[in-house]
C-alpha cells in the first residue's frame, strides 16, 4: 500500500471501530422509505417514508443521549409513476410525542451495547430508533480490508461480509457491508400457526419462497480521535412469493440514509430522566405479534364495542349469510385479544342470557390465545353453567389455539383436574386429546420440553395399565400419541410387545394404539424409534396388524439404505403374506414417489422394491395394501399425497384395519390435512364366532349372521368398531362402537313413546324453528422479520369461514300416532319446511410492512360465497300409496356460487382510520395493450407485456322449470413474456352462478306411486329387520311381486306454468317375474303437448341360459338411437369359469361418436401400457366385448374385442379370491 494510504488507513483505525466523542454533539439528518409491491410500471404500490433529524451527545465516556425531533411520516399509495409520498400530520404528531422522548445507549467499540428508554414507550418506538442506531454499529479490522464474521444486528446474530476502501485525498474510509438475512445463528423473526407443519429440508433445496439480503455503505472520516461516520446508507430487499420465489415475487423494499450535518461542542450536561433498559439493538417482537396486518382498529374500550358488534353479527347472519359482514370476524377476535380477563366474564354475564349472541362469543372468544382465554374457560367448568357440547368445542379449538408455552401448558393442565370435564365421556375425551395437542405444540418450540407437562397423561396410562381398563389405555395412549413428548418413549414401552411381559397379555388395539403413538417421536427422535419398530417388525410371533403398524412407523423414520436392505432381507423370510404384501406395497409405493421428504427414501425403497419382486409382486388385493398417489411442482413449492391402507390378518373379506390420510406439501413444509382410521377386529371376532359363517361375506354369511346376532350379548368393554379422526395429524375424536352405542341406536328407532323419534314428530306437528350459525378462524399464519429501518415486514394467511343453517318446518299428520310410530304407515301426512344454507369463506394474503401505528403492502383478498334456500311440501296418502313432492321455485333471482378476489396495495395508520387506501395492483382503466417503460432496474423480460380482460356471461334456460341459471366470469392478469405461477394471481376474478326467472312457475311436483303389495312388503320386511334382522329383504321384495301390466314404480315431474300447462317428465318402472325369467323395463317420456321424447331401457335375464341382455333407446319414440348389452357365463372351459360382456350400437349421436374415436385413438397406446398384447383383426362392426376368464383363483384372463383390434393379458391379479359357486340359486 502506499505511504499516504497506509497514514490514513492507519489513522482511522487507530481504535479499530467507529467512535464518538463523549464531549461533542452529532446532528445527523436521516431518511427510511419502504416500498411494497412488484416494482413494475403502472401497478400500484404502497410504501412508508420516516424522516427526522436527531442529535447525539455524550453523557459519559461511553453512554450517549439520543434525541430526535423535525419527525415527519408520509404515505404511499398507487400507481408507479404516477403516485407520491403524501405527509400525514396527524401520525406525524403523535410519533414525534412518542420520539422526542429521551434515550440512551452504550457505545463502545462499535458495537451498540444497551438501549435504555422510559417504562411507558412502546416496542414499535424502540425498534425504529434501533433502526436508527444501526448506521453507528459496524466492526472495522486493521489488517483486512475483505473479511466475513457473524456479528449482531438488527436482525439477529448474522452472517456479514465486509470491504473495506480508502480514499487518500479526502482521508476517508468506505466500508461495504453485505448481511445474508437468511443465515442466522439467532434470528430475530418469528413464525406464527405452522407449529404442526413439519419442516421439509429437501424441499427448501429445491426453492425458496421468502429470500432477504441487506447492504450497507458507510463513509468514515478521520479525526484526532478516531473516525466519525459521516454517511450510512442501507438498502434491503426481502423477495416474497406463495410459491417459489424463481416463479416470480412480490418485493419489499426498504432504504435509509443518514447524513452527518454537522459536530459542535456540548453545552451543559444532558438530561435523560428515569429510563429502563430495554435491550441490545437486536429487534424485540412484541408479545402475541401484535395486531393483524389486514386490519387497523382502534382498541380503547373494547367492551362496548366487542358487544354491538357480536349483536350486529348474529343480526345480519340469524336467517342467511351476510357476506358483507365476514370481514368483521377478525374485527372482533382482534377486539377480544385486546380486552382484559374482567372484561370477559363482564362480556359473558352481558351475552350468554341470549342463545344467539351466547353462541357468538363462545366461538370466537377462543381465539384469545392466552392466559385470559383459559382463565375464562375454568370459571365456565368450574360454575358449569355452559353444555358438555358448547365446553367440548370451546377446549377443541382453544387448547388447539393457544400459544405454545411451558407456562399456559400448566395452567392447561388444571382442566384435567377438574370434575366438569369428565360429566360426558366425548368432553373428557376432547380435554385429554386436546391437552395432548397443546404440548406437541409447546415441545416444538422450547429446547428442553419438562417432563412436568406430560406426567398427568404418563400416570393415566400407568393407571389403565395396573387396572387393565382398556378404554383408560387407549385414550392415555392417544394422548400421548398427540403429544409426541420425547420422555414418554419409556411409558410407551410398556405397552408394546416384546418390551413388556405385561404388554403381551393386552389386546391388539391397545398395542396398535401403543404403536401409533411412536408417530410423532418418529420425526422428533427418529434413531430411538426406528430401534424399536425394527423389533416388533421383526418378531414374527406378534399378531400381523401390529407388525404392520410398526413398518409405517419405521418408514415414517426416513430410515437410510442400510436400514430398508435389512428389511428386504427379512421380508425374503417372511412367511406371512398379509406382512409381506402390505410392506412389499409400501415400498413400492414410495419408490415411485415424488414428493421431496421421500427424495432419498424412494431410492433405497426402489432398490428393495426390485429384490422382492419375484416373492410379492403378483399378490392380489386379498391381502394386505398400501396405496399411495402423490405429485409435486417445483415452481410452485407445492403438493399433495395421498394413501390408503388396508390392513388383515386372515382371508376374511373385511380388512381389520383401514386408514386414509392425505398430506400437503407446500413451501418447505409438510402438513397432514385429515386422516381416518377405522378398527373391524371386533366386529370380525363376533362374525367368527357365529355357526354357519365362512368369513367371505356372502349371502350364506348374512344368513347366519343376522339371524344368530344377540346385540344383548356383546361384550361391553370391547368395541365392535371403532374409528377415530385426525386432523393436522393430530386426533381430536373417536368413536367405539359398543354394545351401548348399539343399544342406544336401536332404542332410538324402535316404535314406541319413549324414544326421540316419537319426540320429533310431537314437535313437528307444533312446528318447529332451528337456526345454526359458526364462525371459524380455520387459518391463521405469520412469519415476521425486521427490516434495517426498525420496522418489521410481515407475510401472513388468513382463512375465515361463516356457516349458517336456517330450518323451519312444520307437519300435519290425519289421524296422529297415540301409541306407536307404526300407525303412521296409514296416516296422511303433509310436512311443510323453508329455510336457508350458506357459507362465506374468506382468504386473505398479506405482505408487507405492520405495526400498531401504521400498515402499508399488498394485500389479497378472496371470498367465496354459497347459499341455497329451499321451500318444500311433501305429502303421503296411504290409501292411494302416493307420494308427492311439491317445491315453490324461487321468486327472484338467487345466487348459489361467488368468488372473487383481487389484490389491493393496501395504507393504513392509526390517528386517520378513515383515510386508509386500498388500490386494485392493476387498476381498472389500464389499456388492454401497452409497453412498459423502464422502472428503476426492471429485467429486460417485463419490458411489454399484455393486459388480459376475458369477460363471459351465459345462462341455460329450461322453458320446463321457467328457470335460467346464468354463468359470469370475469378476469384481469397482466401476461408478460415471461409467465410465472405468480402472476396468475395478480389481478382480479370474479365468477358468479346463479339462477334468474324467466317467467313464474305456480309449483314443482314430484310425485311418486308404488304398488300397494311392494310397499306392503317394504314395511313389513322393515319392522322385521329389527325385531329378527334378516338383510335379504331385498329378494323378498322382488319376488313378492306379482306380474302385472301396471308399472311397480311411477315417477312424474311436472311443472305448472302460468298458462295451467303441465310440463315436465314422467318414469315407469315394470317388472315381470317368471320362474326361468325376469324382465324388467325402465320408460322415461316427456309431458307436453307435442312431446314425443323418450328413453327406454330394458333388461331381460334369463336364469337357466346364464345370459342378460339389455337395450337402451332414446330419442323420438325411443327410435332415435340404441345401444345394447348383453352378458352371459359362458360356462366352463377346461374347468375354467368364464364370463363374457359386449357392447353393440346401431345409431349414436354425433358427440359419442367423437368420443369413441378419441377412445379408439388412445386405447392401443392404453391397453400396452397396461400390460396388453394386441394384434389387428377383422371383428364384427359396431360391437365391443370383453372375455374374463378364471385361470386361478389368485387371477384371470382378460380379452377385449374392438371391430379392428383384439388386445389380451393373462394372469391379472384378482382383488378378490374367484370361487365357483355350483350351488342352485333358482328356488331361493
Amino acid at each position: 500500500i502506499p505511504f499516504p494510504s497506509k497514514c490514513v488507513y492507519l489513522l482511522i483505525c487507530i481504535c479499530e471501530f467507529p467512535t464518538l466523542n463523549f464531549r461533542k454533539t452529532y446532528e445527523y439528518k436521516y431518511e427510511g422509505v419502504v416500498n411494497v409491491g412488484r416494482g413494475i410500471a403502472d401497478l400500484a404500490e404502497a410504501g412508508v417514508k420516516l424522516q427526522c433529524t436527531f442529535r447525539i451527545t455524550g453523557v459519559s465516556l461511553q453512554t450517549f443521549l439520543l434525541q430526535i425531533s423535525d419527525v415527519e411520516f408520509a404515505e404511499l399509495n398507487g400507481i408507479v409513476g404516477e403516485s407520491y409520498f403524501q405527509v400525514s400530520p396527524s401520525l406525524s404528531k403523535h410519533l414525534t410525542a412518542e420520539l422526542n422522548r429521551p434515550f440512551t445507549f452504550e457505545y463502545s467499540k462499535g458495537q451498540v451495547v444497551d438501549i435504555k428508554t422510559g417504562p411507558e414507550v412502546s416496542n414499535t418506538i424502540v425498534n425504529i430508533v434501533r433502526g436508527i442506531l444501526e448506521f453507528l454499529h459496524v466492526t472495522l479490522k486493521t489488517t483486512q480490508r475483505v473479511y466475513e464474521l457473524n456479528e449482531l444486528g438488527i436482525h439477529g446474530v448474522c452472517h456479514s461480509a465486509y470491504a473495506v476502501e480508502e480514499n487518500t485525498a479526502d482521508k476517508e474510509l468506505y466500508v461495504t457491508q453485505v448481511v445474508d438475512i437468511s443465515n442466522c445463528i439467532q434470528k430475530a423473526a418469528v413464525y406464527s400457526g405452522m407449529t404442526l407443519a413439519e419442516e421439509s429440508k429437501n424441499s427448501k433445496q429445491r426453492g425458496e419462497n421468502v429470500i432477504a439480503t441487506v447492504k450497507y455503505a458507510y463513509t468514515v472520516n478521520s479525526t484526532d480521535t478516531g473516525g466519525v461516520i459521516t454517511k450510512a446508507s442501507a438498502e434491503e430487499r426481502h423477495h416474497f412469493s406463495p410459491f417459489n420465489v424463481k416463479g416470480g415475487n412480490t418485493k419489499v423494499k426498504a432504504t435509509r440514509n443518514i447524513v452527518l450535518l454537522k459536530v459542535m461542542n456540548t453545552i451543559g450536561k444532558p438530561v435523560t430522566g428515569h429510563v429502563k433498559s430495554r435491550g441490545n439493538l437486536m429487534y424485540k417482537v412484541e408479545k402475541g405479534l401484535g395486531p393483524m396486518p389486514v386490519l387497523l382498529i382502534n382498541v380503547t374500550n373494547p367492551v362496548s364495542k366487542i358487544s354491538d358488534l357480536i349483536k350486529h353479527l348474529a343480526e345480519d347472519n340469524i336467517y342467511h349469510v351476510n357476506s358483507a359482514t365476514s370481514s368483521n370476524i377478525l374485527a372482533l377476535i382482534q377486539l377480544l385479544r385486546k380486552t382484559t380477563y374482567d372484561n370477559l366474564e363482564l362480556l359473558w354475564a352481558q351475552l350468554s342470557g341470549n342463545a344467539e349472541h351466547r353462541r357468538w362469543f363462545l366461538d370466537t372468544v377462543v381465539e384469545v390465545t392466552d392466559e385470559r382465554v383459559l382463565k375464562f374457560l375454568r370459571s365456565r367448568f368450574k360454575a358449569e353453567d355452559i353444555s358438555a357440547n358448547e365446553a367440548g368445542q370451546a377446549i377443541l379449538l382453544a387448547f388447539n389455539h393457544l400459544s405454545a408455552e411451558p407456562e399456559l401448558a400448566e395452567m392447561a393442565k388444571e382442566f384435567l383436574t377438574i370434575h366438569f370435564s369428565k360429566s360426558h365421556f366425548l368432553l373428557w375425551n376432547t380435554v385429554v386429546l386436546s391437552y395432548g395437542s397443546l404440548l406437541y405444540r409447546m415441545c416444538a418450540g422450547v429446547n428442553s420440553c419438562p417432563v412436568s407437562t406430560v406426567q398427568p397423561l404418563l400416570d393415566m396410562a400407568t393407571n389403565g395399565l395396573n387396572k387393565n381398563s382398556e378404554a383408560e389405555m387407549v385414550l392415555a395412549l392417544k394422548a400421548l400419541g398427540n403429544a409426541g413428548h420425547p420422555l414418554s418413549i419409556k411409558t410407551i414401552l410398556k405397552f408394546l410387545p416384546g418390551f413388556s411381559v405385561k404388554a403381551d397379555s393386552l389386546s391388539t388395539r391397545v398395542q396398535s394404539e401403543a404403536v401409533q403413538s411412536l408417530r410423532h417421536l418418529a420425526v422428533r427422535d427418529p434413531n430411538s424409534v426406528q430401534a424399536i419398530v425394527l423389533t416388533i417388525f421383526a418378531d414374527r410371533t406378534l399378531p400381523a396388524e401390529i407388525r404392520m403398524m410398526a413398518s409405517t412407523i419405521l418408514l415414517e423414520t426416513k430410515p437410510p439404505v442400510a436400514l430398508i436392505s435389512a428389511v428386504a432381507e427379512l421380508l425374503l423370510q417372511e412367511k406371512d403374506l398379509q406382512v409381506g404384501s402390505f410392506i412389499y406395497s409400501q415400498l413400492r409405493a414410495i419408490s415411485r414417489s415424488r414428493t421431496p421428504d421421500n427424495q432419498y427414501l424412494s431410492t433405497a425403497c426402489n432398490i428393495a422394491v426390485k429384490v422382492l419382486a419375484q416373492k410379492f409382486g403378483r399378490l392380489s388385493y386379498r391381502y394386505s395394501k398400501a396405496l399411495r398417489l402423490d405429485w409435486f411442482h417445483d415452481d410452485f413449492l407445492t403438493g399433495t399425497s395421498s394413501e390408503l391402507h388396508l390392513l388383515r390378518n386372515g382371508t376374511g373379506a373385511i380388512p381389520t384395519q383401514i386408514i386414509s390420510k392425505g398430506k400437503l406439501h407446500f413451501i418447505g413444509r409438510i402438513l397432514q390435512l385429515v386422516e381416518v382410521g377405522v378398527h373391524t377386529e371386533g366386529l370380525k371376532e363376533l362374525f367368527a364366532d357365529i355357526p354357519g359363517s365362512t368369513g367371505h361375506f356372502g349371502k350364506a354369511d348374512f344368513t347366519a349372521i343376522m339371524r344368530k346376532v344377540n346385540w344383548k350379548s356383546l361384550p361391553r368393554n370391547k368395541p365392535l368398531l371403532s374409528a377415530y379422526l385426525r386432523i393436522f395429524g393430530q386426533e381430536v375424536s373417536f368413536l367405539d362402537l359398543n354394545q351401548d352405542v348399539v343399544q342406544l341406536i336401536i332404542k332410538s328407532l324402535t316404535a314406541s313413546k319413549e324414544n326421540t323419534i316419537w319426540k320429533i314428530i310431537q314437535n313437528l306437528q307444533k312446528g318447529i324453528s332451528w337456526r345454526w350459525t359458526k364462525p371459524y378462524l380455520l387459518l391463521e399464519t405469520r412469519f415476521m422479520q425486521p427490516t434495517c429501518l426498525g420496522l418489521p415486514v410481515e407475510m401472513s394467511k388468513y382463512y375465515t369461514a361463516l356457516k349458517a343453517i336456517t330450518a323451519n318446518a312444520k307437519a300435519v299428520i290425519n289421524t296422529p300416532p297415540k301409541e306407536n310410530l307404526r300407525e303412521l304407515l296409514h296416516a296422511d301426512i303433509s310436512l311443510q319446511t323453508d329455510g336457508f344454507s350458506g357459507a362465506t369463506q374468506d382468504f386473505i394474503v398479506f405482505n408487507g410492512i405492520n405495526t400498531d401505528l401504521f400498515q402499508c403492502g399488498l394485500q389479497l383478498n378472496s371470498r367465496i360465497v354459497t347459499a341455497l334456500p329451499w321451500k318444500i311440501e311433501l305429502k303421503k296418502k296411504a290409501k292411494e300409496w302416493n307420494f308427492e313432492v311439491n317445491l315453490d321455485p324461487c321468486k327472484n333471482a338467487t345466487e348459489l356460487l361467488s368468488v372473487n378476489s383481487n389484490i389491493y396495495a393496501v395504507s393504513r395508520n392509526i390517528e386517520e382510520p378513515s383515510s386508509a387506501k386500498m388500490t386494485p395492483m392493476m387498476p381498472e382503466n389500464t389499456n388492454t395493450k401497452q409497453s412498459f417503460p423502464k422502472y428503476e432496474k426492471v429485467p429486460d423480460r417485463f419490458m411489454f407485456s399484455q393486459i388480459i380482460h376475458p369477460k363471459l356471461q351465459f345462462c341455460s334456460e329450461s322453458i320446463v322449470f321457467g328457470t335460467a341459471f346464468c354463468t359470469r366470469a370475469e378476469a384481469k392478469r397482466a401476461h408478460y413474456l415471461q409467465e410465472y405461477p405468480l402472476y396468475y394471481f395478480l389481478g382480479f376474478t370474479d365468477f358468479q352462478y346463479s339462477t334468474i326467472v324467466c317467467f313464474i312457475i305456480y309449483t314443482f311436483q314430484y310425485t311418486l306411486h308404488c304398488m300397494q303389495q311392494l310397499l306392503l312388503t317394504l314395511v313389513k320386511e322393515w319392522v322385521t329387520f329389527w325385531s329378527s334382522p334378516y338383510l335379504y329383504f331385498c329378494i323378498l321384495i322382488l319376488k313378492g311381486m306379482i306380474a302385472a301390466p301396471d308399472p311397480v314404480i311411477s315417477v312424474k315431474l311436472l311443472a305448472i306454468s302460468p298458462n295451467e300447462k303441465l310440463l315436465g317428465y314422467e318414469v315407469a318402472a315394470y317388472y315381470t317375474l317368471a320362474r326361468q325369467r325376469n324382465d324388467m323395463e325402465l320408460i322415461i317420456s316427456e309431458v307436453a303437448e307435442e312431446g314425443n321424447w323418450k328413453i327406454c331401457a330394458d333388461l331381460s335375464v334369463d336364469r337357466t341360459q346364464e345370459e342378460a341382455k339389455g337395450h337402451f333407446k332414446w330419442g323420438a319414440e325411443c327410435q332415435s338411437y340404441e345401444i345394447g348389452l348383453n352378458i352371459s357365463g359362458a360356462g366352463l372351459t377346461d374347468t375354467k369359469p368364464s364370463i363374457n360382456a359386449g357392447v353393440n350400437w346401431r345409431e349414436v349421436p354425433s358427440f359419442i361418436q367423437v368420443i369413441g374415436k378419441r377412445m379408439r385413438e388412445y386405447f392401443p397406446g392404453v391397453s400396452y401400457v397396461m400390460g396388453f398384447s394386441q394384434k389387428h383383426d377383422k371383428n364384427t362392426d359396431h360391437e365391443v366385448s370383453v372375455d374374463f376368464v378364471a385361470s386361478s383363483q389368485e387371477g384371470f384372463d382378460v380379452k377385449v374385442k374392438t371391430p379392428k383390434l383384439t388386445v389380451y393379458r393373462q394372469g391379472i391379479p384378482s382383488p378378490f379370491e374367484l370361487v365357483v359357486d355350483e350351488s342352485d340359486d333358482s328356488d331361493d
